[in-house]
C-alpha cells in the first residue's frame, strides 16, 4: 500500500469507528504527539488514547487532503473535524453535547509500510470557544 493509500485508509477507518483497523496501520512503537501535549509511545498507549476519545467525543473528519513526500516516508493531512463533545474530558470545559467544527491537521512518519509517528494539530482555543469554555 502506498503512503497516500495508507493515510486515506487510516482516516477511513477513523470515520467508520474501526479502531482495530486504525491500530493495525501503526508500528508497535508508534510515536503519538498530542496537540499541545506530550508524546506518547506505543500501539497500546494509542489504543488507550482512542478509548478516551471515543468516550468523550464523537467525531467525523471531512474534506481530508493528504500530501506525501516524494520518497513516501513522510505525509501530512489537513481536514475539518465535525464533532460532538459527549463527556467531560479531564482539564477541559464541561461537556453538554456541544457541537463543533474545527480545522485540523496531522503529520506522519512512515516505516515499513506503517505509520510510525502521528502528530496532531488543531486550535485548542477555537475549540474551547466553540464548546463554551470562555464563560
Amino acid at each position: 500500500m502506498n503512503t497516500t493509500n495508507l493515510i486515506t485508509a487510516y482516516y477511513d477507518a477513523f470515520n467508520r469507528g474501526d479502531r482495530e483497523a486504525m491500530l493495525s496501520m501503526l508500528t508497535d512503537d508508534v510515536a503519538h504527539d498530542l496537540n499541545q501535549g506530550a508524546r506518547e509511545t506505543g500501539r497500546d498507549t494509542f489504543r488507550t488514547f482512542l478509548q478516551r476519545m471515543d468516550r468523550c467525543y464523537g467525531e467525523q473528519l471531512r474534506d481530508i487532503v493528504v500530501m506525501v513526500s516524494a520518497d513516501g516516508l513522510r505525509a501530512g493531512a489537513e481536514y475539518v473535524v465535525h464533532g460532538e463533545y459527549k463527556v467531560t474530558d479531564e482539564g477541559l470545559p464541561v461537556a453538554q453535547g456541544q457541537r463543533y467544527v474545527l480545522p485540523g491537521g496531522a503529520f506522519f512518519d512512515i516505516r515499513d509500510g506503517k505509520i510510525a509517528r502521528v502528530t496532531n494539530y488543531y486550535n485548542l482555543g477555537d475549540w474551547i470557544a466553540q464548546v463554551g469554555g470562555n464563560d
